[in-house]
């Protein structure tokens, strides 16, 4: 049976997925695949956070790693990329030696845990530090594990690609691209954030589609998210001020073709019919993008 679903989306040459958080924590990782396929997308990104509760998924036992495998091939839909957040706590930059000692395992438990499931992506939080300031210092040592972690992400054949945030250390893809060349391997790309692109460029007075092309032959996916002035998250779509159609049209013409809708399930919505919104309000994005 092939994973590779017969969505619209996959019809047009795009893979089109959906973040794990979209859906409540309540729901099995079997409800969350079954809803992915329910709404047409074609895959689910998987969440390493940093709760207890999903960095525990990186210690699963080798017969949960097996019937997470054969799930995505009953349910017919797949995990195809893990968001590494957790390394937020964790940080490759920290100034403690033990903490960095940390982020390396998580690291190195995210790759082999991404391999065992066929997972093709791990996008990484582009943070020195979070909890921490950023300093010259943090920097040399982000750089250092960095390095470190590209070398385990080849051996297993796993590429890592960074997350652009919301803050001054990796806002934009300009600044990713800065590490990406820096370290010099196929196994490290830029997978930018969309919402967090927008807020920098109106932050900095430059272009979201030209800081985009920066990153020419590096882009490995696109996070679909909604911004405004301010707000990183919890952005409902078609209310920030993310042009959506031209930043897909750039990232297409860069050779993206992997897209993924995050969203969270809020308390006071019907996460429900959030998804719905969403799919519906991307169909429309996709049409005028091509057009």
């Amino acid at each position: 049976m092939s994973l590779v679903s017969s969505s619209a989306a996959a019809e047009n040459s795009f893979q089109f997925g959906i973040y794990e958080k979209a859906m409540p924590s309540s729901l099995s990782i079997r409800e969350k695949l079954f809803c992915a396929k329910e709404f047409g997308y074609d895959y689910l990104e998987f969440s390493i956070d940093e709760t207890d509760e999903k960095l525990r998924r990186l210690d699963m036992p080798s017969s949960q790693r097996r019937e997470l495998a054969n799930l995505q091939f009953d349910v017919g839909l797949p995990i195809r990329s893990i968001c590494l957040s957790g390394q937020r706590k964790y940080p490759l930059g920290s100034t403690d030696p033990a903490v960095r000692a940390r982020s390396l395992s998580l690291l190195r438990k995210a790759v082999e845990l991404a391999a065992d499931l066929g997972v093709r992506l791990i996008q990484l939080a582009g943070y020195d530090v979070y909890y921490e300031p950023s300093t010259p210092e943090t920097e040399r040592f982000f750089e250092e594990g960095l390095r470190t972690s590209v070398e385990i992400a080849a051996r297993y054949g796993v590429p890592l690609a960074f997350e652009t945030m919301e803050t001054p250390f990796m806002d934009t893809v300009a600044k990713a691209m800065r590490y990406v060349r820096a370290v010099d391997s196929p196994y490290l790309q830029v997978y930018p954030d969309l919402g967090n692109c927008t807020n920098a460029a109106a932050l900095y007075g430059h272009d979201v589609s030209e800081d985009l092309k920066t990153g020419r032959g590096h882009l490995a996916a696109l996070h679909l998210k909604e911004a405004a002035p301010g707000r990183y998250r919890e952005v409902p779509y078609g209310t920030g001020q993310v042009n959506f159609a031209e930043g897909i049209w750039t990232a297409a013409s860069l050779g993206v073709r992997r897209f993924v809708t995050e969203l969270w399930a809020i308390p006071d919505r019907d996460w429900r019919t959030q998804i719905a919104e969403a799919k519906e309000f991307f169909q429309r994005v996709f049409a005028a993008a091509v057009e």
